[in-house]
């Protein structure tokens, strides 16, 4: 059962001498509220300029190419049946893991303002998901969207085209048509 997950790319220019203190503060200010793992293997910032350049032709946001790990910041506990004595859900806990967990990107956010989140790795209620997870990319995808699948039949909460559809995916609201 997951209580909270967040993630955020790290641009690479922390990694510069002059930056370093920075960076070291941010992670120091997360880890004050909550583990922080860093996935190096996801950020291109380094690779050669053929796997950037491709990189760059994909849909994910564009900070990707500039970022040398993703951050992440998330709470699970294990499976929770309401009913079932001794596998009730922890409200509260998870109340309390999902604010912890907030503060903790929101420090990591102090050093990574061009922000973006890997949209399979991220918090179910990412505010501002469309610049979160595709960039500059939203608006070309948008279009490609509404060319190829003009009535919204395939559609995914915050995928490319969902602020077409009810939070709870099951209405299609009445200005997008």
């Amino acid at each position: 059962m997951i209580h909270g997950f967040d993630s955020l790319w790290l641009p690479a220019a922390m990694l510069a001498r002059e930056r370093q203190p920075e960076l070291v503060d941010a992670l120091m200010g997360a880890t004050r509220y909550w583990l922080v793992e860093l996935h190096f293997q996801k950020g291109l910032a380094g690779a050669p300029a053929d796997v950037i350049a491709a990189g760059l032709q994909t849909p994910v946001n564009p900070v990707v190419a500039e970022s040398f790990a993703l951050a992440i910041v998330a709470s699970e506990k294990p499976p929770a049946f309401d009913g079932l004595t001794g596998h009730q859900p922890d409200v509260s806990k998870a109340q309390r893991d999902t604010k912890l967990i907030g503060l903790a990107i929101n420090e990591l956010g102090k050093v990574a303002t061009a922000g973006g989140a890997y949209v399979a790795e991220s918090s179910y209620f990412q505010k501002d998901w469309q610049a979160a997870y595709w960039g500059a990319n939203y608006a070309r995808l948008l279009s490609i969207k509404q060319r190829y699948d003009p009535h919204g039949v395939f559609f995914v909460r915050h995928g490319v085209g969902s602020e077409d559809w009810s939070a709870d995916g099951f209405t299609r609201m009445a200005d997008s048509d």
